[in-house]
């Protein structure tokens, strides 16, 4: 039977925005086809998220390696610029969303982006691996120079600023190291990490220790999340540190908070007394 060029019209806007994800009619809420109501307090948070982004519910044990990965990278102190970017907003009359979207806007490539920097690096690696009958240490070596000779001498996910040790990056190494035994995991991105570790040592004299990005990105490859979404869970991840930073700030008053208390001034570097830049036009008569 032939369509109508109203039915096709209404078929034309209906495919507009063709999802999977979820399926929404009066009365029917069903992410990736599961009633809300059955997923309603039987569903952990870190299930939805792998049943939102996968399609799929994942197991118990996969579940709880997601969720010590999103735990461990809540939050780091009113020194990452995400966090204070937070609450300086609040100070300025910012309500909790635009502090937030404040906040998560610079969780670009140098702040919040190392895990899918990091995450691709163990997949090239690993890929590499694959071309070369499995030969890891030599495919870390490979990816490692083209890693170096693209992007630099500094290695997304190795290193710290502050912490010697990142305590957060251990834990979930150990957690990774347990589900591997247990089965969950295959353990590849995990052995890639440490051979990163352990070149880098070998070409700067000196410990570089995986980070937090590092660590995580191996809890996301183990799990099987694509690089990208390494990036998109860490901002998940922070958002819930974002949030608690901003709402405390919201409570204690202040106003237009800067980076610095007003007591400590900035440096100038620019001209002194009479001195003019020398493109500066002369001064006319008075």
């Amino acid at each position: 039977m032939e369509t109508s060029p109203a039915q096709q019209q209404l078929q034309q806007a209906s495919d507009w925005w063709s999802t999977a994800i979820i399926d929404i009619r009066p009365g029917v809420i069903r992410p990736r086809g599961l009633p809300i109501e059955e997923l309603i307090g039987s569903a952990t948070f870190p299930q939805m998220i792998w049943l939102m982004l996968r399609g799929e519910l994942p197991t118990r044990e996969q579940s709880a390696l997601l969720e010590a990965a999103l735990v461990a990278a809540v939050d780091h102190g009113p020194q990452a610029p995400s966090i204070a970017i937070a609450r300086m907003a609040v100070t300025c009359g910012l309500p909790l969303n635009g502090a937030m979207a404040s906040a998560i806007n610079v969780l670009d490539d140098v702040h919040g982006g190392a895990g899918e920097q990091c995450l691709a690096l163990y997949r090239r690696a690993l890929q590499i691996g694959g071309e070369i009958s499995g030969d890891r240490a030599t495919a870390v070596e490979q990816a490692l120079d083209e890693q170096i000779a693209e992007h630099g001498r500094v290695v997304p996910g190795f290193g710290h600023r502050f912490h010697r040790v990142d305590p957060r990056a251990v834990k979930l190494l150990q957690l990774v190291e347990q589900a591997r035994q247990a089965g969950t995991v295959a353990g590849a991105h995990a052995q890639v990490a440490q051979a990163i570790e352990a070149s880098l040592a070998r070409r700067t004299g000196k410990t570089l220790p995986m980070n937090i990005d590092g660590a995580t990105a191996v809890v996301y490859g183990e799990l099987g999340f694509e690089p990208a979404l390494a990036r998109g869970l860490f901002v998940l991840s922070r958002s819930v540190g974002i949030l608690a930073h901003a709402w405390e700030e919201s409570q204690q008053g202040h106003r237009i908070k800067g980076p610095m208390p007003r007591g400590i001034p900035y440096t100038y570097t620019g001209p002194q007394g009479d001195e003019r830049p020398a493109s500066a036009p002369p001064q006319a008569p008075r």
